[in-house]
């Protein structure tokens, strides 16, 4: 009895570590999933001809524990009941800014949910908003669906 308490440890840490390594909570710089976003905001802006922005690690810190705490509770919102307010998780995070917006959704894949925001009037201009200059962005999966928030700041 007492190793298979060992090994049902051992399993459990292992999920854990492997869940962890997929949020890229540990990573510095956008996971795969981030870096598909990332490039896709910015061809975004780039049309427009606004300036591309910056990879914040910090604020990406914020976006994947909010992202992270959709997919657990299967829910999309930009504060969740209990949870804190998007500049408390910003400076929790770390983040110096000086303005903040941010970009939620639920979608199949990462492609779509960059499609939802371009659809969307108020996403989109987070996405274009000129005075933005950096972003960090997180991705969570639950049941097939990925979890998507997209933080952008005004550095300070």
């Amino acid at each position: 009895m007492p190793r298979r308490w060992q090994l049902t440890v051992l399993a459990s840490v292992f999920a854990f570590m492997i869940a962890y390594a997929r949020l890229g909570l540990g990573d510095q710089g956008p996971s795969s999933a981030e870096r598909i976003l990332l490039d896709s905001v910015n061809a975004e802006r780039k049309a427009q001809g606004i300036p591309a922005l910056a990879w914040d690690d910090a604020l990406a810190v914020a976006a994947r524990s909010h992202a992270a705490e959709m997919a657990r509770r299967n829910s999309v919102a930009h504060v969740l009941p209990d949870e804190p307010s998007l500049p408390a998780r910003a400076t929790r995070a770390g983040v110096r800014f000086s303005w903040l917006s941010e970009n939620v959704v639920s979608a199949g894949t990462v492609d779509n949910a960059h499609a939802q925001f371009v659809k969307s009037p108020a996403h989109r201009a987070n996405i274009l908003d000129p005075d933005m200059d950096r972003i960090g962005i997180g991705v969570a999966q639950r049941g097939g669906q990925v979890f998507v928030v997209e933080d952008f700041c005004k550095a300070k």
